[in-house]
């Protein structure tokens, strides 16, 4: 039977974690649940402030996974910062992450496709020989 080690590879160190508070900022608690990276507030417990450490390590996360497996890494989080995430908890995060910031930019481009078609009606309504204008068409009715 193994033993618990990694053997033949080891994860990158998290040398490059930046203690920056500006980069993070508090959220809402939603949930019951604590997510990994946030914890509650003293002051207010419907605000989740974030831990830098941990939100940091989860970025690198992030980029290991394409690397190793969910289970090693999760296991590489806990050793890093001392809590616990297992591995299908740190599967549905990254994806529920991804999901949103796809659905973030699909929307932003569908604004843009927006933007684009109401500046061309625009440009054709008042191109068009008789068009009515909205005080014409006031004035007449």
């Amino acid at each position: 039977m193994r033993s618990n080690s990694f053997g033949y590879f080891k994860l990158p160190q998290p040398t490059d974690i930046k203690d920056d508070d500006g980069e993070y900022v508090p959220v809402p608690r939603i949930a019951r649940t604590v997510p990994y990276g946030y914890k509650k507030s003293e002051e207010d417990p419907d605000i989740l402030e974030p831990i830098v450490l941990e939100l940091a390590a989860l970025e690198l996360a992030r980029d290991y996974v394409k690397q190793y497996s969910y289970r090693k890494v999760s296991e590489w989080l806990f050793t890093k910062t001392g809590r616990y995430i297992s591995h299908t908890g740190l599967r549905k995060r990254l994806l529920h992450e991804r999901s949103r910031k796809n659905k973030a930019a699909t929307l932003r481009k569908w604004a843009e496709y927006a933007q684009t078609a109401i500046e061309k009606a625009e440009a054709i309504e008042t191109e068009r020989v008789g068009a009515k204008t909205k005080d014409t068409a006031i004035s007449q009715g």
